[in-house]
């Protein structure tokens, strides 16, 4: 069975300019994680949400956003739809023939895959582009300084995440401290 880590390592790294793009797995923006999220050069933005099952996809419609100011509630692809979403673009990677294109919001690009598990080997097929639900760059929406220190942050995370599993640390890793109730 392939497993989600794998199905992004070959995505990203058959489709991907690293020298290019910024590609991030597993990334929080808005109220949501993002299984993939490039922005390029020129701070166009594009996620990608994997789903491998049906009812994962349908759970998805079901995301919701809270407003703290206002206290309204919003769905998820109610916001990207009408351009209110950090993202100028939205698609789906879904197995191949999983779910109905015609059940997939036009504002959502498609991606099929393909997965041959005797040689390991994963195609992918553009089934349909997304739409560009905006044309803000992701820097005028986001702060590219606050940006750049979350990196920075997340990967001291991991890199201290990863030493503790393989070798006992003389101090306590402040990421690991848990709150006393």
């Amino acid at each position: 069975m392939l497993k989600i880590e794998e199905l992004v390592h070959a995505y990203i790294h058959s489709h991907c300019d690293f020298e290019k793009e910024i590609v991030l797995t597993n990334y929080f923006q808005a109220d949501w994680e993002a299984d993939m999220l490039f922005i390029d050069a020129a701070g166009f933005s594009h996620e990608i949400e994997i789903k491998l099952s049906k009812s994962d996809f349908k759970n998805d419609f079901k995301k919701s956003y809270l407003n703290k100011d206002t206290g309204e509630k919003f769905l998820k692809h109610d916001k990207i739809s009408c351009g209110d979403y950090v993202c100028n673009a939205f698609s789906f990677l879904l197995p191949m023939g999983m779910i109905e294109h015609t059940v997939i919001p036009e504002h959502c690009g498609i991606i099929e895959f393909y997965h041959n598990e005797d040689t390991w080997e994963t195609e992918f097929y553009l089934i349909r582009k997304p739409k560009r639900v905006h044309e803000d760059s992701y820097w005028k929406l986001n702060d590219k300084d606050l940006f750049i220190r979350k990196m920075a942050l997340n990967l001291l995370q991991r890199k201290l995440e990863i030493k503790g599993k393989h070798e006992e640390l003389i101090f306590k890793n402040p990421f690991d401290i848990r709150k006393i109730k």
